[in-house]
Order: structure tokens, then C-alpha cells, then sequence
């Protein structure tokens, strides 16, 4: 029988990933599915991986051939596809489990041609984010939409998170070019030719990183590569030629912020004897993009654009390399440190004479926006503390300014008394940006349902600034607390539209009172915001709902959960993390429902059954949810003592501990080994600090705030399998915690559910 859809795999090299790559595809709620995979002369055990998992599942068949690249390897195994859909995986990534499934269901019910999701990215280090190259383009579900209607959709150049009707590709004759980045062309010309195509936010898609991080200012010149950018690039620019005006701008604008970006950055590491090319490269690139596009680049951008015509290979060089440390991290800036205040220039950065215009080095007064960040988010004595960064970029932050904060609820603000103190600002030095606002219970009780924002405002010689506060970071901030401020008002802190940091007045809220463990179940008591409550619990990654039985009294009520009945129903949303994520849901005989808050104390509560571990614990937003999952070695507590960093946990009592740092474009790491203890408790992982600060004194990144280390914490397994300490939600709002060792700081921080220690 004819498989309805028909799964392109190319590999090569990517035997450590291939079986689970294989794996997740197997384990597709979709299950009427060929899968074809494609051996592109694999120089590693790829092949015999493939071999054993055809053997072991009838869906799955290979076919070899020498080297040629992944586009001619997806064209061999579009050849032998059968079926009626047609998607590719990479073989080092993963597919979410019900992906396929939205996407085929989608285009039955649609038609379209292709239908495409979201992404995530992932790592053993970092655990998994979203993918900000997909954000935009699938940020909601939009059915029979087309590139014209939604210019976004030109930032979707990958071929792998989507479905597509086998007729309409077919009907095309789509091939790959025979060079690296083949996906932006073929996937373009797609959205072009497609009559509809649909969108949904359902990330569809894992897409490995290597565990250092990566990002195209981490990726080191290759000449052979940069030739492939730029060809598919040509190639791209070439399909948008006579397109609606809209999409070809939009494409343009991508080029530049994108792969121009990249060619401007590959200056920090060419060879002296590739220059010459790379600049040809690098000109042919830019000449084809539109000169208003250009110009409307950000202005280090365009001193970058300038240096490239005039051939000043040595400024674009230290620009590049500026760049690639992270050096506009505060805005832009020049290679050297810019003038403040006075003068607002920017030092010259160019050695003799160049053709850059002076006039691109020059600050202008809307460069001088606000900036400001939240740090730290914790109830003391009752109020809430909320501390942070405020600065006008560019400009030094002296004793002579001023900042004022206020609580806007809705048209009404409320000033707030502020406590200034020295901080890091955007340029590394330790100046008056520090701030700590103190809400008390009778401001906190101005708060309504709808989110209250702080509006900061900062004077700074002449010129005032003004804005929401915004840019949590991670920690507290992330995984703010939240706490009762009378007997029925609970206040949550988080984050509010547009990313503003926000609070809001929850009134008698449907919320979790207290947990009980036994050793086969999980007891629940709660208090709902009405009477007859009804529970529920709901998937909000693929959909569905189960109701809960409850023992009601009045609005109180008592729900059992089976920890054998939660192990029988898992089935995972992540591919990677494998974990299974459910919500509660509370409704009431008027078609009333509410979410369940957590309110029933600062931990977690977990039970470890069969080789699989269930928890119950709070979110981002202080609801309840509960995860099914593998056992993870967990952190849930970080304290400094004297020259130790003691981390302790549970769930990984047969493990050693250590901390690692991966270098930079590499997975080669350094570990600083941990001493372990383990009670009845559980498990205690203790460094010495001055371990963790790197021997030189010399700062290696010209961007004043870089670390000069980032650690995080692993766990490994008797047979040599390491894995991230994951960090539990209610760690994540107690930190960061902050270290002072002699001239460095440290500070210990969650990123994506694992643990780190950052060194400046």
C-alpha cells in the first residue's frame, strides 16, 4: 500500500545523531509514512546505523552513493519517493512527534500546496530555545496565505520544517543545486510558485547546534563556503528579480542582515592570502542588493559597506573582529571605545587614511535611545523588589542624572522610590545604571487583571528619555515568584506585551494549596473561584484533555493522580528532552474556567517510577504543570560557601560532577572536576571558585562584557554519558546568585533549564 507521505533522511558524518535522528521518525504519532534514507558516501558508522534501524522497522529503506552533497542526496531520494506528501529531515536533527501529523492534517483541510511549522534549537548544553529565524514567519496559524500576503515568509529558508503536496513539486521539477545553503533557493521559489501555503506556531522541528553555541559570528572562514553563500544567494536575488516589490525589498533586507552580515564577519579570521577573495566575494554580494536597502542597515553596517568598496581590508578586519565579540552588544560602536557625553563621536577607528566617510562615525541624537534591563525579581519582608539596569545608550551615566519609575495601571501611574547604585553598563564600566524599585501592598493592590507596566524616565545633561521597563534576563526575572498580598489578591510578576516586564492582580484565583507524595500517587488540594468545580487536564503542545475525578467540599477540592496511570499515557511532545508537558485547567457550571496557580510552596515534588520521573511544578507563569520525563539529574539549591560553590540536587546519585566550558567554535571542552557527597537528601556537587576563573589576565573578547568564562554544570554517567544538570523551576527564581572573587564576578544563572556560572 502507498505510504501517504515519504520522508527524505540525507546523512553524512552524523553517526553520534543518525539513531536518534531515525528514532523520532519512527516514533511519529503519523504513522503512515515511508522514510528514505540517503547515504551520501558517509566516511563514519552513518551507514551501518541506517542498515540495522531499516532491518529493524519495514517503513524505513536506504540507498548509498558516492559524496555529493545534501542537495543532489535529497533529489536521489525524492526519486524514490512514493508518496502523496514529501518532507526532509537532516540527519543529525529531530521531529517532534505530532509535527507531521499537524502539518498533513492541515493541508487536507486546506489544499494548499506546502504547509510549514516552527522550529526549535537544541543542544545538550543549552537545552532547547526557539529557533528566531522561524519566530516571526510561523508565529501563528495562518491557512491559504501566500509570500505576497505575508512578506515574512521569505525568512523561511529551510526546507525541513515543512510537508509539501508531492503534485506541486512534481509539477515544478524543484532540484537542488550542488552547493552548500541549496535550501533558500529551492524553498523560496516554492512560496513564489505556490498558489496557497499554510502556517502553524506548532514547533514541528529540532534543529541541533553544536554545544558551544552557534552562531555566524562563531563560524571560522571557510573560502569554499563563503562561494556557496554567495552563489545561493545570486540565486535567490535572481528569483525575486520581477517579483511584487514588497517580497523583493523584504529579500533584500534579509540578504543584508543576514548573509552580508556573515561575509562581514568572516574578516576576523581570513587567511592574509584569501583576502583578496574574499573582498570579490563580498563586493559581488553587495552589488547586488538595493542601494536603498543598504542604507537603511544599521550604521556600523554601513561603515562596514563603505570599507568594503574603498578595499580597506585592515578596517574591516578590526570591524569584524569587534563584531564577532559581541562588541554591539549596547548599540553601535566603533572598534575603539566611543566618546561620551561631550562630544558624541565615535573614535575613528581606521589607521591612516580611508575612504569611510567620517559623517557614518557620528552619533546622532535618535541613536541615544533608553536601555534598561530587569536583573532581579524577589519579595522581601512582604514588598516586592524589583531591581535593574536604565541607561541612555551612549551616553555616561553620571551622578548629576536622574531616573524616575512609576506604575502605570492603566491611565493612572504611581511614582515609585528609587534606590540608584553602580552597575555594568552597555560599555563594561561600572557607572550609576543600577536601580531597586520597593512595591508595597498598597501600591500592589492599585494592580488590576490586566498587565501594570513600570515606566522609567531618565535625564541625562540635556536630553531625557522615556519607556517601559523591559528585557528580563534569566533567573528571577524569567521565573519571577509571585506571592499573596492579602487573603484573596495574589500579585504575578512577568512578562507583559511588547516583552515589558508587567504585574498582575489575580482575585481569588482557581490555585493548587498543597501536594501529598505517596508511593503511588500524587494527592492535589486546591481552592477554585467557584462552586461545582470541574478539573482538567490538557496537552498545550498537540491538544486533548482528560478530566480529573474530584473530592469536592464546598470550593475546596482533593484530586488523585496514579503515577502509573500518568507513566501509561506519556507520550512526549519534546524529541529531545522526551518529556510529556500537561496543564490544569479549572471549570465551573457557567462555562467559567480558569488556569491553576501554583501556590503550594517553593518546591517541586516528584516521584521516580520504572526508570521515569514524574513532577509536578510550576511554569514561567506560575501555573501548574506536570511532566512525565526521563530522570534528570536536577539542581535545587546553589549557595556560595567561603571559596565553594555548592550546588545540590537529587535524581543523579551514581553520577560524578563537573563543570565545563566548551571553547569557542568547538565541541572540545575543559572540565573543572566537582566533589560529590551524597545523604539521604540527595546529592551535593562542590568547586572551588578560583577554579572557575581562568588563569590569564588578559582579556581575549575587546567587548568589555563578555565573559571571560561560561561553566556550566554536567553529569556523567559510569559509562562516559555526560548530560546538562538541569536547573528546577523553583531554582530558576530564586537566582541569579551573585559571587564576588577578588576582581571578578561571578554569577550563577539558569539558560534554558540548565545550570551556568558566568565569569567577568
Amino acid at each position: 500500500m502507498t505510504p501517504r507521505l515519504s520522508v527524505v533522511v540525507p546523512f553524512y558524518g552524523v553517526g553520534d545523531y543518525l539513531g536518534d535522528c531515525l528514532d523520532s521518525i519512527a516514533r511519529q504519532a503519523w504513522t503512515d509514512f515511508e522514510a528514505i534514507l540517503v547515504d551520501d558516501g558517509s566516511p563514519d558508522d552513518s551507514a551501518v546505523i541506517a542498515k540495522e534501524f531499516c532491518a529493524r522497522d519495514q517503513r524505513f529503506r536506504l540507498i548509498q552513493q558516492d559524496n555529493a552533497g545534501p542537495g543532489p542526496a535529497r533529489d536521489a531520494g525524492i526519486r524514490e519517493a512514493t508518496g502523496e506528501y514529501l518532507a526532509f529531515v537532516d540527519g543529525d536533527d529531530l521531529v517532534s512527534r505530532y509535527g507531521f501529523a499537524a502539518l498533513v492534517r492541515t493541508l487536507d483541510r486546506t489544499g494548499s500546496d506546502f504547509a510549514g511549522g516552527n522550529a526549535r534549537r537544541f543542544n545538550n548544553s543549552f537545552g532547547v530555545r526557539p529557533s528566531w529565524l522561524h519566530k516571526q514567519p510561523f508565529a501563528r496559524v495562518r491557512h491559504a496565505t501566500h509570500v505576497t500576503e505575508f512578506p515574512d515568509l521569505v525568512l523561511d529558508r529551510m526546507l525541513w520544517n515543512k510537508v509539501y503536496r508531492r503534485s506541486f513539486w512534481t509539477e515544478y521539477g524543484y532540484t537542488f543545486p550542488p552547493i552548500r545553503y541549496e535550501d533558500y533557493p529551492v524553498a523560496l521559489r516554492a512560496h513564489l510558485d505556490a498558489v496557497t501555503v499554510d502556517t502553524i506556531p506548532q514547533a514541528v522541528y529540532y534543529w541541533r547546534e553544536r554545544e558551544s553555541g552557534e552562531s555566524i559570528t562563531q563560524q571560522k572562514f571557510q573560502l569554499g563556503n563563503i562561494r556557496d553563500r554567495v552563489t545561493s544567494a545570486g540565486m535567490v536575488i535572481d528569483l525575486v528579480e520581477d517579483s511584487v516589490p514588497v517580497v523583493r525589498r523584504r529579500v533584500h533586507a534579509h540578504l543584508a542582515q543576514i548573509d552580508v552580515l556573515t561575509l562581514m564577519s568572516a574578516f576576523g579570521t581570513v587567511p592574509a592570502e584569501d583576502e583578496q577573495a574574499l573582498v570579490d566575494l563580498s563586493r559581488e554580494l553587495v552589488g547586488r542588493l538595493d542601494e536603498d536597502v543598504l542604507a537603511a542597515t544599521h550604521r556600523y553596517d554601513r561603515i562596514q559597506h563603505a570599507a568594503l568598496r574603498s578595499g580597506d581590508v585592515d578596517l574591516l578586519r578590526r570591524l569584524a573582529v569587534f563584531r564577532n565579540s559581541g562588541g554591539l552588544r549596547g548599540g553601535a560602536r566603533a572598534v575603539a571605545r566611543p566618546r561620551r557625553s561631550k562630544h558624541l563621536d565615535y573614535n575613528y577607528p581606521g589607521r591612516g587614511e580611508s575612504a569611510v566617510p567620517r559623517a557614518l562615525y557620528r552619533l546622532r541624537d535618535q541613536d541615544l535611545t533608553l536601555a534598561t534591563s530587569v536583573r532581579e525579581v524577589v519579595w522581601v519582608d512582604g514588598k516586592l523588589s524589583v531591581k535593574g539596569t536604565a541607561e541612555i545608550r551612549h551616553l555616561e551615566t553620571g551622578r548629576t542624572s536622574a531616573l524616575e519609575v512609576a506604575l502605570a495601571v492603566g491611565k493612572e501611574t504611581y511614582p515609585l522610590e528609587v534606590r540608584r547604585y553602580d552597575a555594568l553598563d552597555l560599555h563594561g564600566d561600572k557607572t550609576l545604571v543600577g536601580f531597586e524599585v520597593l512595591l508595597d501592598k498598597d501600591v500592589l493592590g492599585e494592580c488590576t487583571g490586566a498587565p501594570a507596566h513600570f515606566e522609567v524616565r531618565m535625564r541625562s545633561g540635556r536630553r531625557e528619555r522615556k519607556g517601559m521597563l523591559g528585557g528580563q534576563g534569566p533567573g528571577s526575572p524569567g521565573w519571577p515568584p509571585g506571592a499573596w498580598i492579602d487573603e484573596t489578591n495574589w500579585i504575578q510578576p512577568g512578562p507583559g506585551k511588547y516583552g515589558w516586564f508587567s504585574l498582575r492582580r489575580l482575585t481569588d484565583p482557581c490555585r493548587l494549596t498543597a501536594v501529598e507524595r505517596t508511593a503511588d500517587e500524587l494527592i492535589l488540594h486546591g481552592r477554585a473561584s467557584f462552586d461545582e468545580p470541574e478539573l482538567y487536564l490538557s496537552r498545550p503542545v498537540v491538544g486533548g484533555e482528560e478530566e480529573v475525578p474530584l473530592e469536592i467540599d464546598g470550593r475546596d477540592f482533593t484530586a488523585r493522580l496514579p503515577i502509573r496511570d500518568i507513566l501509561d499515557a506519556a507520550n512526549h511532545d519534546d524529541p529531545f528532552g522526551q518529556r510529556t508537558t500537561r496543564v490544569f485547567r479549572v471549570r465551573g457550571p457557567e462555562r467559567q474556567q480558569r488556569v491553576l496557580l501554583w501556590t503550594a510552596g517553593d518546591a517541586a515534588v516528584s516521584q521516580i517510577e520504572d526508570g521515569r520521573l514524574v513532577t509536578l511544578t510550576r511554569s514561567t507563569g506560575g501555573y501548574v504543570n506536570l511532566h512525565e520525563s526521563p530522570i534528570r539529574t536536577t539542581a535545587v539549591e546553589a549557595v556560595a560557601d567561603g571559596n565553594q560553590l555548592v550546588v545540590r540536587g537529587w535524581a543523579g546519585r551514581d553520577v560524578t560532577f563537573s563543570w565545563r566550558r566548551y571553547l569557542a567554535d568547538s565541541d572540545e571542552h575543559l572540565d573543572v572536576p566537582c566533589r560529590r557527597t551524597v545523604t539521604a537528601e540527595g546529592w551535593a556537587a562542590e568547586a572551588d571558585l578560583d577554579a572557575l576563573i581562568p588563569v590569564t589576565a588578559v582579556r581575549v573578547s575587546v567587548d568589555p562584557l563578555a565573559a571571560l568564562a561560561d561553566w556550566i554544570l554536567f553529569a556523567t554517567t559510569a559509562d562516559g554519558t555526560a548530560h546538562a544538570v538541569q536547573c528546577e523551576p523553583f531554582l530558576c527564581s530564586r537566582l541569579p546568585l551573585a559571587i564576588t572573587r577578588g576582581t571578578h564576578a561571578l554569577a550563577v544563572r539558569p539558560h534554558a533549564g540548565t545550570l551556568h556560572v558566568e565569569v567577568r
